[in-house]
């Protein structure tokens, strides 16, 4: 599958997405709860979804998704990423291929390579074009008429009784009410707490996506790729539907969870955050409609259901430096490029998540530019997580995951996620002390089972990792020998990216 954040074109993901547990990551550096790095993110394999390829996943606004329960992939003095993976065939950051998830907001394989570039108008089309549309408009006016006027002569031909008749039309239709419970309702009232995001970098490059009020304080919530380009020094605006822009600047990001959190500057008094709904209890089949800024095109509304719920994604900007690991809401609302970081709600306007990546065909996109677009396969981080982390970026700047301590493989096809007989950059697969260790789990077991939640892969385990807060106690099925047990475990944490 494809995710996009908006426009980029990715290599094939996993059935779930790569998970190297306790390993710092070139993009998505992570470190252990000492504060250094105890596994490296590896590569994503081509084929991570359940061995199936898929089209290629492009971000709906720029990110991707990690594959280890510790974080990212590990960047050397160099600046190029290291490649700490379990075995010699795993390498992070993973090739550009077809099959993985991109950005939703035009990452991958957009102009100039950068997340959720600009739409290209495409040439004009002959004159004839707009000759047939006159036409067609004088016709539509003309039958019209000429219905009018027989219609009067027949009244007044009926009616004539020596004394004239005037017709007069109503002036007007009746009044419009549009009810909370629909689509325009949702709309009218989630529309003026939605923003198009505007991010350059230093060098001038960047994109377009989208975020929503999180708080009457001027906090923004979007996708960290969204951000990304101006994370340094960087340019940041964000324009409400009413044509107000306002700068603003980041205030915390997390790549691995690809969210991040915008600040206005000089915010208006009058924010009204969207109310957040609770994603753990959304069911297939309920509708769903995402707001954005597809190509450019600001505050697009698109309607839809949930698809598909604790999809393993693995998402990537197409470079193959940056990458992110959710337990998405599928959906098939039409997200395109310029859509990340957009709010996805529920019939009754409730964020149920953040559109993030869409599953593309092709990197043919529209007018002409390498952008893919939206063909029924939507991502979007459910906003329980979300929310979590937003509060912690908001409270520190910096992103707190929670960790198994155990370096797992990348694997398809290992029936689960398989801890690594060797660790990231020489490190141990099993970091002593951490909460693995203290279950007992050892180098060889293959973790099948997460409380209820079947593993079938390294980057799947990482994926329901971070669904879940730092101390939270869980259930892990593994097998050993032949054998299949269980354990309680105390999740961990690691703090920031790097």
């Amino acid at each position: 599958m494809s995710t996009e954040n908006e426009g980029t074109a990715v290599p094939p993901a996993p059935s779930a997405p790569p998970v190297p547990v306790d390993a710092p990551a070139a993009s998505t550096p992570q470190a252990s709860e000492a504060g250094a790095p105890t596994t490296p993110i590896p590569p994503v394999p081509p084929h991570a979804s359940g061995g199936a390829q898929g089209p290629e996943l492009v971000h709906a606004g720029p990110a991707p998704a990690y594959a280890s329960a510790e974080g990212g992939a590990q960047q050397g003095a160099s600046g190029a990423p290291q490649h700490p993976g379990p075995g010699p065939e795993g390498t992070w950051p993973p090739p550009q291929s077809p099959g993985t998830p991109l950005y939703a907001d035009g990452g991958a394989g957009g102009a100039g390579g950068a997340w959720g570039s600009g739409y290209q108008q495409p040439a004009p089309k002959p004159k004839n074009g707009r000759g047939g549309l006159v036409a067609a408009v004088l016709v539509a006016a003309l039958v019209a008429g000429g219905i009018g006027g027989g219609l009067g002569y027949t009244l007044a031909k009926d009616n004539d009784n020596g004394s004239s008749t005037t017709l007069s039309a109503s002036d007007s239709g009746g009044s419009v009410k549009r009810d909370a419970g629909t689509v325009a309702g949702v709309a009218q009232k989630a529309l003026p707490s939605t923003v198009t995001i505007e991010a350059e970098s230093t060098s001038g490059e960047g994109g377009t996506g989208t975020g929503f009020v999180f708080d009457t304080q001027g906090h923004i919530v979007t996708n960290n790729h969204v951000v990304a380009d101006a994370v340094d020094g960087g340019k940041l605006s964000a324009t409400f539907p009413n044509g107000k822009k306002y700068d603003a600047e980041v205030v915390g990001h997390a790549q691995g969870y690809d969210v991040a959190v915008i600040k206005l500057k000089n915010a208006p008094s009058d924010l009204k955050p969207l109310t957040l709904g609770n994603s753990d209890q959304v069911a297939v089949g309920d509708s769903t409609i995402a707001i954005g800024a597809p190509f450019g095109l600001s505050n697009t509304v698109t309607t839809g259901i949930i698809s598909a719920k604790d999809r393993p994604v693995a998402s990537s900007d197409g470079s193959g430096s940056n990458a992110s690991y959710m337990s998405a809401l599928q959906t098939d609302a039409s997200i395109n490029p310029g859509n990340s970081g957009g709010p996805l709600l529920d019939a009754q306007g409730n964020v149920i998540g953040i559109n993030s990546a869409i599953q593309s065909t092709s990197g043919g996109g529209l007018g002409g530019t390498s952008q893919s677009g939206s063909i029924g396969l939507g991502f979007a981080i459910p906003i329980n997580q979300a929310k979590y982390v937003a509060q912690q970026l908001i409270q520190t700047g910096k992103p707190v995951y929670a960790k198994i301590g155990a370096s797992v493989s990348l694997e398809e096809s290992t029936g689960g996620a398989k801890i690594t007989t060797e660790g990231a950059g020489g490190s141990d697969p099993v970091e002593a002390g951490g909460p693995a260790a203290k279950a007992g789990l050892k180098p060889g077991d293959v973790i099948t089972k997460l409380d209820d939640h079947v593993i079938d892969s390294g980057p799947t385990l990482i994926g329901e990792i971070w669904t879940h807060k730092p101390g939270d106690k869980v259930k892990i099925t593994y097998e050993r020998g032949g054998k299949t047990q269980t354990v309680d475990l105390t999740l961990g944490a690691r703090t920031g990216d790097s």
